[in-house]
């Protein structure tokens, strides 16, 4: 009994992993944000307005393209899209032909992804969802990928001689013009392919909705920015913080934005694609709410 009740009490609790995670990295960053704090920051070469007027305008740091000098989001543009096109076919002739009934990870998580998206379609616009789903799943994979695509952090040299660093392809409110556009076309042509004339009215009525869906993609990648190049120029943390405050601004666009920007085309497509007969049902329905209301 006495040996028993010396081993019963040597046991100890195993110390949980995580919380040993987690105290490492508050030490860590506590550690760091001392040392910024001690060495202070640095004088800048420019002012943020000139910077942040060039993360805007593109004027002087520009890229060489087969001859062409082209902002660096276009580069970036060109890079992502090659990727998401590789990962596709490749996914396509080897991964998919080795899918099984009980999936693996990877399958798992492929799956998932295209269940969301399709869910999404089927809940916004039961009636026609089949380009639908298709569509906000090649939008949503670009504007993540591309958000995060600038986390890599690639530089490329610029025509006047300086390195600069390849941005998200939305960071360029050419390309969010264009994003927004797009997708208020396929509004317009699921509209008029669906319900006509009638389809065609309730897409025009929205007709600020490309403008509203391209001016948020490209002011929350630029408020991103802007954050950023103020802590960087203002703070005497510009050592660590800049770096933390940009991964976690850029995390949080690539997933905010992606969902807003497919939630709002999948909702205006369903409403303008939507059968006349479900829409007046819809309709008195609402007016018998009110009334007993």
């Amino acid at each position: 009994m006495a040996a028993q009740w010396g081993s019963m009490k040597t046991v100890k609790k195993p110390v949980n992993k995580k919380y040993i995670i987690i105290a490492a990295v508050v030490l860590v960053l506590v550690a760091v944000l001392v040392a910024a704090f001690l060495v202070g920051s640095q004088p800048r070469s420019g002012s943020v307005s000139d910077e942040l007027t060039d993360a805007v305008l593109h004027e002087e740091k520009k890229v060489n393209l087969f001859g062409w000098e082209v902002n660096p989001a276009v580069i970036s543009a060109f890079i992502v899209t090659a990727i998401l096109l590789i990962f596709a076919v490749c996914v396509r002739v080897f991964a998919l032909p080795r899918f099984k009934e009980v999936p693996g990870k990877f399958q798992l998580v492929i799956e998932k992804l295209v269940d969301f998206f399709d869910n999404m379609a089927r809940t916004n616009s039961p009636h026609s969802n089949g380009f639908l789903g298709c569509y906000i799943f090649s939008a949503g994979c670009y504007i993540c990928i591309g958000t995060l695509f600038e986390l890599l952090g690639i530089q490329v040299m610029a025509t006047n001689g300086y390195p600069v660093t390849l941005p998200a392809p939305l960071s360029d409110i050419n390309a969010a013009i264009a994003m927004g556009f797009m997708s208020y076309l396929v509004i317009l042509v699921g509209g008029i392919v669906k319900s006509g004339a009638r389809g065609l009215g309730l897409a025009l009525k929205e007709f600020s909705l490309p403008i509203s869906m391209s001016f948020r993609l490209f002011g929350a990648l630029l408020s991103g920015l802007l954050v950023t190049e103020l802590v960087y120029y203002t703070i005497s943390l510009s050592i660590v913080l800049p770096v933390v405050v940009g991964v976690l601004f850029t995390l949080l666009h690539a997933l905010i934005q992606t969902y807003v920007l497919v939630v709002l085309t999948a909702t205006y497509f369903g409403e303008v694609t939507e059968p006349r007969a479900h829409s007046t049902a819809k309709k008195k329905r609402g007016k018998r709410a009110l009334k007993a209301a």
